[in-house]
């Protein structure tokens, strides 16, 4: 055999299961058809994250005149474009460096598998005896009439917009939908958001989701729920929402109607596949046993951290060290502006499981340092079980949820009672201490908090 290990695709969960591999003594190859680091690095997570860094940089100038600042801007879109693309650049070849620094040889071109244990790519046929499939998934396209309008696009071709649009239309309130939704409105478009659903995030509760729906429409952002788009003209969409036929102008129109895994060069492991995914085991294992999968094409999350996760518990089975994937406490985050953040069991999930439930919560809005800083929006919540008081979930709203959240990721993983997490010391004046503050409230002895708020 060549190598020890072969990785297909190089994305979150492929390049981060080559280099642990790598450092558990597999002689490791790793092949990848398009550029180091995957969709999340080149098209996804990190060129999405550095146009919301701009679209917070605009919407924190047009709160500086709290602070006593007189501040206008010029909004250059081709010099935020140009920063992303060198960012972009900048860490794939950063990821290539990590890759030959761990002694990974890296294969460019397409992959396709001849049997479980060879694959041939370009011009070279290669053998191993393990394999790890990490092809990651591709945006999801609706057939809607008109489709072939080319001012329809995916939310790749969308990030490589060499002008911002006038009028952008957002088939789809997932969380992509939504934050390009965010995004664009903060940056100067005309933001319409189409979904076929009649509830606005259903996947967290309605008082989380509700604080984010109000700010964005409060903000300007129009949204047809229980909504579809019809057909799609030269410069105009036909909707149907709520029966009633509407028609809006439009520059371009994002499809984010979500993600389907990647079968491209897998057409001889089709067994592999239960609609439309990868089967595997807690080790990562498919059901053909020197053959494993992570991320996107496995699922249960689309999320870049669920697939380095996946990436490292695979290498370390191949390498003959017993490990079991878990998913107890996986952070779900959304760059929107508020921010919303979500671990373990929303309340609505945790009274199907256990009935009854306490819950606790902390607005913002008398939170300090949220209000020294003119944050009003948000809220935090807190979910324990009624019997133990274990703490079973935690769901942010507001200024910086996807980094608050952690502090729950690690309480929930070390299953911290309300009892115990109350007792921690918080700092003060800091975002983080609003945790706490929920989960006193949660216990029934809040300090800051007054009583039905």
């Amino acid at each position: 055999m060549d190598y020890d290990v072969i990785v297909i695709g190089s994305g979150s969960g492929g390049y981060t299961a080559a280099i642990r591999a790598s450092q558990l003594n597999l002689k490791v190859a790793i092949v990848e058809e398009r550029d180091l680091g995957g969709t999340c690095l080149n098209r996804g997570c990190i060129p999405t994250k550095v146009m919301c860094h701009a679209a917070n940089q605009i919407d924190s100038f047009k709160k500086s005149s709290e602070f006593g600042f007189d501040v206008s801007y010029n909004f250059n879109f081709s010099k935020l474009i140009d920063f992303k693309n060198k960012t972009v650049r900048k860490l794939s070849k950063g990821v290539e460096t990590l890759l030959k620094s761990n002694n990974v040889t890296i294969y460019r071109g397409k992959s396709e598998f001849l049997d479980n244990n060879t694959i041939k790519t370009n011009n070279d046929t290669i053998s191993s005896k393990y394999f790890i499939i990490a092809t990651g998934a591709s945006p999801v396209i609706l057939n809607i009439k008109g489709f072939s309008n080319d001012s329809v696009l995916d939310s790749e071709a969308l990030l490589n917009s060499e002008h911002l649009p006038k009028n952008i239309i957002i088939i789809g309130a997932g969380i992509i939908g939504l934050e390009f939704a965010s995004i664009f409105n903060e940056l100067g478009s005309k933001v319409t958001v189409v979904e076929l659903l009649e509830e606005f995030m259903p996947f967290i509760d309605k008082d989380i989701s509700n604080i984010l729906y109000k700010s964005m429409k409060n903000k300007g952002v129009t949204f047809y729920l229980n909504s579809k788009v019809d057909e799609i003209k030269e410069k105009a969409a036909l909707i149907i929402s709520n029966g009633v036929k509407i028609e809006v102008e439009f520059d371009k129109i994002l499809m984010a109607v979500g993600r389907k895994p990647n079968h491209s060069g897998l057409e001889k492991l089709a067994t592999l596949f239960e609609n439309g995914k990868i089967t595997v085991n807690e080790k990562m294992q498919t059901k053909i046993d020197n053959i494993y999968a992570v991320g996107d094409v496995v699922g249960p999350y689309q999320l870049a951290h669920v697939a380095s996760y996946q990436g490292i518990v695979a290498a370390t089975n191949i390498a003959g060290i017993n490990k079991k994937a878990s998913y107890k406490a996986v952070p779900s985050c959304v760059y929107t502006n508020p921010e919303i953040a979500w671990v373990g069991l929303t309340e609505s999930q945790a009274k199907k499981k256990y009935g009854n439930v306490k819950v606790g919560t902390f607005p913002y809005f008398i939170l300090p340092r949220a209000a020294l800083e003119g944050e009003r929006e948000g809220l935090i919540k807190v979910i324990a079980d009624e019997k133990y008081h274990e703490i079973l979930g935690v769901e942010i709203v507001g200024k910086n949820a996807t980094e608050l959240i952690h502090e729950a990721v690690v309480a929930i993983m070390a299953e911290y009672t309300v009892d115990a997490f109350v007792d921690i010391i918080h700092a003060h004046p800091t975002l983080s201490e609003g945790i706490k503050e929920a989960t006193e409230d949660l216990s029934g002895f809040p300090i800051n908090k007054l009583k039905n708020v």
